[in-house]
């Protein structure tokens, strides 16, 4: 769901909230909830990062905002997970939303919010690095390994792939049965394995709103 800023407000459909970055985000925590069988949970996608401050800062002025219970955001690492963090505490401060300390931990009691940072608990990262590690057993991965080496080692440096994650999940998924799927299509098709360990701070967030 686009944030809409000549209306400066959202349709609230649910009294739990779950903020994600982008579309692949969106898709695959949908993805994700009817695996694990969650439901009324509303999906917000501020298409981009830098959007999140603005999505929060409308939730409150939006129709329907009174039955909300809980807010989860989430977002990638990128290059400092400290950094990432501080930027959505200060995003929920600045819309006047109870502000938790950590990740996966909650803050406020009449309207609870929590935060997760993909991937939980390493300083850097994206939710790709989550999915590469929930099929990390498979066989293609050693394959997808050989290729990107293969890479390092025979085209320039500047050609490179520029986000080796990004990379080496479409290399992957390029193994599958329907190859060319984007990330969130591929959690529809069931392609990352969300019984993994590596999902587990997912189904915490989700569990905690």
């Amino acid at each position: 769901m686009r944030v809409e800023q000549e209306k400066r407000q959202i349709e609230i459909e649910q009294e739990k909230l779950l903020v994600v970055e982008g579309t692949d985000d969106a898709r695959l925590f949908k993805a994700l909830m009817r695996h694990i069988g969650v439901s009324g949970i509303q999906v917000l996608n501020v298409e981009g990062k830098d959007n999140i401050k603005k999505m929060l800062k409308v939730i409150p002025s939006s129709p329907g905002y009174s039955k909300v219970s809980s807010i989860g955001v989430v977002r990638d690492a990128d290059a400092n997970a400290d950094s990432a963090l501080q930027s959505v505490r200060d995003a929920l401060r600045d819309a006047n939303l109870p502000v938790p300390d950590a990740p996966l931990s909650l803050a406020g009691d009449d309207l609870r919010v929590a935060v997760l940072i993909a991937p939980h608990g390493k300083s850097s990262g994206a939710i790709e690095d989550v999915c590469l590690e929930s099929v990390a057993w498979d066989a293609a991965m050693g394959c997808v390994r050989d290729y990107l080496n293969c890479i390092k080692d025979s085209v320039a440096e500047a050609e490179q792939p520029n986000n080796l994650p990004k990379a080496e999940a479409q290399a992957f998924l390029a193994s599958r049965e329907r190859p060319g799927l984007r990330l969130g299509e591929a959690a529809e098709a069931g392609y990352w394995d969300f019984d993994h360990i590596a999902f587990e701070p997912f189904k915490r967030l989700l569990g905690m709103l």
